[in-house]
Order: structure tokens, then sequence, then C-alpha cells
């Protein structure tokens, strides 16, 4: 009876050590692959964080720097806002990874969040924090013709306002900032909002003719008045200021998106395409108002930003 045992378990035993081994050899490329993720996700970078841009109903606003150890030359303005809402502390470098591990210096703009401010006002602000960047992008080490934009959602509103409203600053003004230009040479933007006179069957459409229905105080104290409203509207819609000096601009949103519908970001495509532009509409199917993935997304829009930034200006 003694022999049958020991054969069992020395059978036991031969299962057992390749199961180890398997386990084993499972955590350790856990381990390879978490450090490897770590390490991606914390490039390092030189950080000014807190500098001053502008002020806004008694509010200080602020850009934070990042500058890789390598730096490109050409800076990359991130639109740090959510339902055109903004703190400093919704950025961290981690997020643009992907833009640093390339050499792009990284600026987060926030902004005062509305309904504290207009969002009209928000759109000025923003403006303001690009002339800013420009008046000082050789103290930044960045080329001032080779700024570019990322925001998603009302960030992706906000950078698609600044490519197609940003231009000439104010010869006349006393303040050398706004002398300078806001406009970037590139933008790219996860599901943005480009029409909001034409809701569509987003969520948000009250199908009244009105502002979307969770921001009807944020336009300010005429939003809610319809006759202004088609005009208030009409000047914070990007796809309404399409010019054939448009810079590239790429745009990722899913189709299953219900807050702001797929349909804005194809109408702004096909209103480029009419005055000559080519704008790039990547659809992620079964894809929300965000999903797990954009991460990777994020590279992809680090690799078109870099090919659309890549020459220095003259």
């Amino acid at each position: 009876m003694p022999k049958p045992r020991r054969k069992s378990r020395g059978k036991s035993r031969s299962f057992l050590r390749p199961f180890l081994k398997l386990v084993l050899g499972l955590v350790l490329l856990a381990a390879l692959l978490g450090g490897a993720a770590w390490w991606y996700f914390h490039p390092p970078v030189t950080a000014t964080r807190g500098v001053l841009y502008t002020t806004r109903n008694g509010h200080d606003l602020t850009l934070d720097i990042f500058r890789p150890a390598e730096p490109s030359g050409a800076g990359i303005l991130m639109m740090v806002s959510g339902g055109w809402q903004s703190t400093p502390e919704k950025f961290q470098p981690w997020m643009a990874a992907s833009f640093l591990r390339r050499g792009h210096t990284v600026i987060a703009v926030s902004h005062l969040s509305q309904p504290e401010a207009s969002i009209m006002e928000i759109v000025e602000d923003v403006h303001r924090a690009v002339r800013f960047v420009r008046h000082h992008a050789k103290e930044y080490g960045v080329d001032p013709l080779r700024l570019g934009v990322i925001g998603g959602s009302s960030g992706g509103h906000l950078g698609l306002m600044l490519a197609t409203r940003g231009g000439p600053g104010s010869p006349a003004s006393n303040d050398p900032v706004d002398r300078e230009s806001s406009a970037v040479q590139a933008a790219t933007v996860f599901y943005p909002v480009t029409d909001l006179i034409n809701l569509g069957d987003s969520t948000q459409n009250l199908h009244d003719g009105g502002p979307p229905k969770s921001f009807r105080q944020s336009f300010g104290p005429h939003g809610t008045n319809l006759a202004a409203w088609k005009v208030i509207g009409r000047d914070m819609s990007p796809i309404f200021h399409i010019t054939p000096a448009l810079p590239p601009v790429f745009i990722i949103h899913g189709d299953a998106d219900t807050l702001v519908p797929v349909d804005q970001s194809q109408r702004f495509q096909k209103r480029a395409a009419e005055v000559g532009r080519k704008v790039e509409v990547l659809v992620r199917p079964g894809k929300g108002h965000g999903w797990y993935t954009m991460l990777w997304d994020a590279n992809l829009f680090a690799d078109w930003m870099t090919e659309q930034l890549s020459s220095p200006s003259l």
C-alpha cells in the first residue's frame, strides 16, 4: 500500500511544478508590464506650475507647463475642461505622456468654471492663453508657429473655437500679450460640441431651439432669450466659423455618444470639405462619451500632431 501513495505524491509534484512555474511566469510578466506602463506614463519633465495668464471675475487663471527632457520645439495646449468646468488639479502629466514622450512641451490651460464665467468669457480666456504662450514662447522653449491644441468634450469645443476663430491680436493694445495671435497650427479633439444651434439627438436637446438643457445659465443673462440665443449659439459654434484658413484637425468620436452625438463631428468635417479643408474623423463603434482605451487614441493624436508640427518656423 505505501508504494501507490508514493506514486500519487510523485504525480502531484510533477503537475505542481509546471503550474507554479506558469504562475510565477505570469506574475513576472505582470510586474514587467506594470513597470513598463509606469515608466511610460512618468516621463522625465520639468514642471512650472501656476503661471498666471489672466484674471476673470477676481480669480487668477493659470497655466501649468511641462517640458520634456529633450524638447522638440512644438507646444501642445491642453484644454483642461469638462462641462466647461476646470481646475488645475484635473490635469496630471501622465495624461499627456504620449505627447511628452515625443518631445512636445505640454501647457495645461485652466479656466474659470461656468456658470461663474459664461462660456463666452471662457472662450475669450483660452484665446488669451494662446496669446500668452506665444508671447512667452522663447522662454518656454517652443516655436510660436508650432502650437497645437488638444481637448475633449467641452475642451474639444474650446480647441475647435481656437482652430476656427484664432487669429491676430489687437495692434493698438497696450498689453503686448494681446497684440499676439491666438491661432493654433493643429487641433486634436475628442467628441467635441461643434454646433450649439443644432443639437440633434443629444440628451441635452429640449427641442425648443434653446441652449443645452444643463447649461442654460452658462451663456450669460441672455442665453435663455431665444432670439438672443440664436446669435450667441451661432457665435459659440465652431461649425459656423470654418474658413479656408482652418488648420489641420483630427477628431475621434464614439458613435454611441448620446451626450454629444457623432454627427456633430461628421457635419463639421463635411462643412470643412466644402471650403477645401480636410478634417479627419475617426469613429469608434459602440463607444460613448469617453472610453477606457482613450489613452491609446491619445497616441494616435500624438503621432498625428508630431507630423503636423514637424516643420520649425523660418
